[in-house]
């Protein structure tokens, strides 16, 4: 009989988050396919866990995933895990579940942590829906077109972000979508864990550390922008040529100021000045 692949969410700060079955599972399991196998042994050490690791990342994937499959095949039972949180968000991992299954192997979830669903939970945000866009691009053209495309999101956004570019994206997003609140989680679960709301602008400001793994979580676009009380494409284009033409101001500036004015997206704008012309 084919063994089981587990794919297993571990705690992402916290050791205690770490579920009964999950613990149970890891001891159980032949071998356990680790993003970082120098970080999942602090964990099992916690538990005593003593089962064997092999590494798998997303530079070793393509070449291991046969490896694994093959011992699936023989019988035996796998554990996927990554660094934190649940495995295949934002990590390592779906192509080997995706050959399993098209293999006919047996895939069993073992949920528990994300960081997504805490950052979320305790932001304040209504969240009947949202969406989840794992971390966006580092070079600054990408993501300012990454940005645009987000802008008008009806749904509140959950975004994963390194804490050395953290800064640069919360002013990014303050010039393209506007002072919107968000709430940033840094460290969650962990001794320093760190949950701020507020104005991008605020956050922006007052950050305390840039160290950590970050959260955010971004409210949605204001939907009254499409509103018949918003200023007309006419009247925005009229103001966006006195800004650039008369006042000097460049056409990006220009285009911020318009946003902080009328309290739109900068994207919204832009696309009035567009469909004016």
């Amino acid at each position: 009989m084919a063994g089981t692949l587990y794919v297993v969410a571990t705690p992402i700060g916290n050791l205690e988050d770490l579920t009964f079955r999950a613990a149970r599972l890891l001891q159980e399991v032949e071998l356990i396919a680790a993003e970082d196998t120098r970080r999942t042994a602090t964990l099992l050490q916690h538990y005593s866990i003593s089962t064997p690791t092999t590494s798998f990342h997303a530079h070793n994937e393509g070449r291991k995933q046969s490896t694994l499959l093959d011992k699936l095949s023989a019988g035996q039972s796998i554990a996927l895990v990554s660094d934190a949180g649940t495995p295949t968000v934002s990590d390592p991992g779906t192509r080997l579940v995706a050959a399993a299954l098209d293999r006919g192997l047996r895939v069993e979830a073992v949920p528990g942590a994300s960081a997504v669903l805490a950052a979320l939970s305790a932001s304040g945000v209504a969240s009947e829906q949202f969406l989840f866009v794992g971390f966006p691009p580092s070079r600054s053209k990408a993501r300012a077109k990454w940005l645009e495309k987000l802008a008008d999101e009806p749904r509140p956004l959950v975004i994963f972000e390194a804490p050395h570019r953290i800064g640069k994206l919360l002013g990014h997003m303050h010039e393209l979508l506007g002072d919107r609140q968000v709430a940033l989680g840094r460290e969650l679960t962990k001794k320093h864990e760190q949950l701020v709301k507020g104005p991008i602008s605020v956050v922006a400001k007052n950050l305390s550390a840039e160290k950590g793994e970050m959260t955010l979580v971004v409210e949605p676009a204001d939907q009254s922008e499409h509103e018949t009380d918003r200023p007309s494409n006419i009247l925005i284009y009229k103001e966006f040529c006195r800004l650039t033409d008369i006042e000097g101001l460049s056409r990006r500036d220009a285009i911020s100021a318009l946003a902080r004015r009328h309290e739109i997206s900068s994207k919204t704008v832009y696309k009035a000045i567009e469909d004016a012309k």
